[in-house]
């Protein structure tokens, strides 16, 4: 793909180096931003957070248009992601969950028999009145934020039901891959749930200004790609596919997906997202070579020595170039220990390259 310039409606050292990427285009600008940028990692985000719960924080316009923008001011990263957590659209919807720290999300109830999401189905429901606080946050984000593009935020069709039929965090996901299974009129319907909420969700996002939206399915990776593509793909399909009635682009990650990136494509994203568990030239070959990737540092590898950093940096770059676009992100989010400085030089250095 040619590298375009400002002549051709890119401008590399614009917002555009990070739209052209989603687009399938090459600046001479690298883009590079990370997931989870925002948080812990970042005193600012500490002192801004301090007293604020979690969910609170998503939802108080001001705050999470703050929290947005700080990785941006620090690192001069090329987007800002809108600040907010994979369960909001299901507690905006009316689900009794709470966020409990050092666990995670924690239902009051599993959504396990076909009677449970038929309960489900009948309360859970955005509306513009329930999304407020969510589009003024965007809002807000975006007139701080100037010229850096925002991208929206939400989890993917899977993900949300595994927590609802989980009814919390875990390791194997068994109960919701057991109720895929055991009942999958109850599954479909189940995901015809969470698929309108995250589509939902990223329409709102995009409506009050967001200029790209990723589709994050967290624990997509404990599915084999028959039982992703008979029971999944059609879910996160409508997701991706009322993004782009929005004509925004959209990218498609999880973790664990290096046997799934085909899928991940054939759902409808624009973007590919990669872990750091295949590397990029590889992902490409399996993507066919006409997907842009992003990704895809090892967050293990921020700890390490400068110049054991730098190679790697370096060697995720030159394997990027084998698809048509590349934006430099994490295999998936900053560690909260991560040196904030460390971030900020990886920046500079992808730039510069």
């Amino acid at each position: 793909m040619p590298i375009l310039d400002a002549d051709h409606g890119y401008d590399s050292a614009s917002k555009n180096a990070l739209l052209a990427a989603y687009s399938g285009h090459r600046t001479e600008r690298v883009p590079v931003w990370f997931m989870r940028q925002a948080g812990r990692s970042l005193p600012e985000y500490r002192a801004a957070r301090a007293g604020h719960a979690m969910l609170d924080s998503c939802l108080d316009p001001a705050l999470a248009a703050e929290l947005t923008c700080q990785p941006v001011r620090r690192h001069g990263v090329d987007a800002a992601i809108f600040f907010s957590d994979i369960v909001v659209p299901l507690f905006l919807a009316g689900v009794d969950v709470r966020i409990e720290a050092g666990v995670g999300p924690v239902f009051g109830a599993p959504v396990r028999t076909r009677d449970d999401v038929a309960a489900l189905a009948e309360v859970a429901r955005l509306d513009d009145e329930r999304l407020a606080p969510v589009t003024a946050g965007v809002r807000e984000a975006v007139r701080l934020l100037g010229p850096t593009p925002l991208i929206g935020f939400a989890g993917a069709p899977f993900t949300l039901a595994a927590y609802l039929v989980e009814g919390g965090p875990s390791r194997d996901h068994l109960a919701a891959r057991r109720l895929m299974h055991a009942d999958p009129t109850a599954w479909a319907a189940l995901m015809d749930v969470t698929s309108t909420l995250s589509a939902q969700f990223l329409q709102a996002q995009v409506a009050a200004g967001a200029q790209a939206a990723q589709l994050f399915d967290s624990w997509v990776g404990s599915l084999s790609e028959r039982d992703y593509r008979a029971h999944v793909l059609g879910a996160s399909a409508r997701v991706l596919t009322a993004v782009r009635e929005t004509g925004v682009p959209s990218v498609h990650f999880g973790t664990g997906t290096g046997e799934l990136l085909t899928a991940l494509r054939d759902a409808g994203a624009d973007v590919v997202g990669v872990d750091h568990r295949v590397p990029l030239d590889e992902a490409s070959r399996r993507l066919g070579g006409s997907t842009p990737v992003q990704g895809n540092l090892d967050p293990a590898l921020l700890a390490a020595p400068w110049p054991v950093l730098e190679a790697h940096v370096r060697e995720v770059v030159a394997a990027g170039r084998a698809a048509p676009a590349h934006v430099v992100n994490l295999g998936h989010g900053v560690p909260p220990d991560t040196d904030p400085d460390v971030l900020t030089r990886i920046v500079e250095l992808v730039h510069s390259l």
